[in-house]
């Protein structure tokens, strides 16, 4: 992303992350939620989409250290 300049602003991760994988079956449903993700959160924020894929995937958490900083 730096090398090739492909930001405005030099890129680097947040501290904390989370990554999801969904089966090559799924490709169209993913390519419809990126296509409309703006419209989408409009209806679902960012934080209450991601607590739910993290249940979706059985992903073990502790709900007051997700988003610690942003709350």
């Amino acid at each position: 992303m730096n090398d090739n300049q492909l930001t405005t602003s030099r890129f680097e991760w947040q501290e904390g992350y989370g990554a999801f994988s969904y089966s090559q079956s799924h490709i169209d449903a993913v390519y419809k939620y990126i296509k409309n993700q703006e419209e989408h959160h409009k209806k679902q924020n960012f934080k209450d989409e991601y607590f739910s894929f993290l249940e979706k995937f059985n992903v073990k958490f502790e709900q007051k250290h997700v988003f610690q900083n942003l709350i």
